[in-house]
Parts: C-alpha cells; structure tokens; sequence
C-alpha cells in the first residue's frame, strides 16, 4: 500500500487582479490630487499664534457650567434629543420595511426599480437638508427634526432592508409555498425570520447614528441639544456650551453602549 506523495513546492501564485490594482492606482491618485489642489495651510495650523489661540479658546470652556437650574435644563434638551432620535428611527424602520418589500422584488419587477430610485433620493438628501425643507412645513421645534431623521433613515434602512430579503435563503419559503402555504404566509415563516436579526441589527446602528444627527439637527432650530449649543456658542458662553457639549457626549455614549448590548443579544 503506497502513502500519497505531498507536492514538493507551493502551488502557482494566481494571476494579479488588474481591475483592482488600477482601481487602486486611480484612489491614490485622486488623494494625491485632493492634497495637491486644496490650499491646506498646515504650516499656519502649527504656528505659536494659533496654538496660543486655540489655548485661549478651549480655556474659555473651563470649568462647565454646574447650576441646578442649567443642568435640569440640559437634561430636558438631552431628553427631547433622546426622543428625537428613537421616535424618527423608529418611523423609518416601519417606512423602510414597507418599502423594502418591493424594493426586494415581493410584487414584481415593475416596481422594484421605481422604488430603489426613491429610496436612492431619500438617503442621498442629508438630514441638514431635509431639516431644512420639513422645518418651513412644521416650524421650529422637534418635530421638523424628528420628520427630517425619519425621511433620511427611511432611505437607509430601506436599501438595507431589501438588500436583507433578498439575501435570504430562498428554498424555505419555496418548499412552503409548494405545500401550499399561502404567498404572504410563507414569507412570514420562512423568509422574514431569517432576514430579522440582520435588519434588527440595522435599527439599532442606524439610531447611533441618529443620536448624533439629533444633536446636529438642532442647530438648526430642531430644538434639543444642538439647539442649547447654537445658543450659548452665538453668545460666546462658553461654560454653558461645555456642559451641553459634556451631556453629548454622555448621551452618545449611553445609546452606543444600549444599540451594542442589544445587537450582542440579536446576534448570538
């Protein structure tokens, strides 16, 4: 009996990949190009002027404004950025699930390259932009905010939603459908529970992200947070603006920590 001979040498290197090395060849030139039209100025940047005023304005921060009354008043703004984030993430993920399914091609090819487009514009607006437009309609306040997070996330979660279904294993639901379960009963029990946790997982990252443009959207006039900073930075007080920069980064931080542990769970 003769033992199997092991090759003497390693196998051929495969041929070069000259779509992504050209690929690659065309970035670096284009930042090569990006450094070389812009006037950046980093030899100003680091002058004793410009650090002796940067030193000058970050002391101005110190130390934060600690006032029951201000604090109780940040933590009403916190709250009501909190509110904004959750309420326009959580209306985007029942809009981009509704747009999903015919973007994901569940009611022909008629419509899915229609509604692709829409979710395309959706998502390509930034929330400043459509915050802008809402505000006129709903007028200052959280609510045009809470719209204008709604309208952006929607495109996301849409696109990523469909993306979902369509990844989605598809002999499960066939073999129920050849059974003779009903169309929208079979993709409750078969396509929907596999593509759940994925786009669960998508909810919670994108109101991360929705945290933060909560806070931003308020420069605005979206009210919360970036409201109370806008404020006090036009005013050039500068201990008020520390601590709502400081309850930013509390908040940020409290919703990133909740948005891991709960993708944690979905995931296992």
């Amino acid at each position: 009996m003769t033992t199997p001979r092991t090759p003497a040498g390693m196998p051929p290197a495969p041929p070069p990949a000259w779509p992504v090395i050209i690929l690659a060849v065309l970035l670096a030139v284009l930042v090569a190009a990006s450094f070389a039209t812009l006037p950046l100025q980093w030899r100003a940047f680091f002058t004793l002027d410009a650090i002796s005023s940067m030193g000058e304005f970050l002391a101005g921060f110190a130390p934060p404004e600690l006032g029951l009354p201000f604090l109780t008043k940040t933590a009403g703004a916190a709250a009501e950025t909190l509110a904004m984030s959750a309420l326009g993430t959580l209306l985007a993920a029942a809009a981009g699930l509704a747009l999903a399914l015919p973007a994901a091609g569940r009611f022909g090819r008629v419509l899915r390259a229609p509604v692709r487009a829409l979710l395309n514009v959706l998502r390509s607006i930034p929330e400043l932009v459509w915050a802008s437009i809402l505000l006129i309609a709903a007028g200052l306040g959280p609510f045009g905010g809470t719209l204008a997070l709604a309208a952006h996330t929607s495109g996301v979660l849409g696109r990523l939603f469909a993306d979902a279904l369509e990844n989605a294993a598809p002999h499960p639901e066939a073999s129920l459908r050849t059974n003779g379960a009903a169309p929208m009963a079979a993709f409750l029990y078969a396509t929907l529970p596999q593509a759940l946790p994925q786009m669960l997982s998508y909810t919670l990252y994108r109101w991360e992200n929705n945290i933060r443009a909560a806070a931003i959207l308020g420069v605005v006039g979206a009210g919360g947070l970036g409201q109370m900073l806008k404020y006090h930075l036009s005013l050039f007080q500068m201990q008020p603006a520390a601590t709502v920069i400081a309850a930013m980064l509390l908040l940020v931080g409290l919703v990133d920590a909740v948005s891991f542990g709960l993708r944690r769970l979905l995931t296992r």
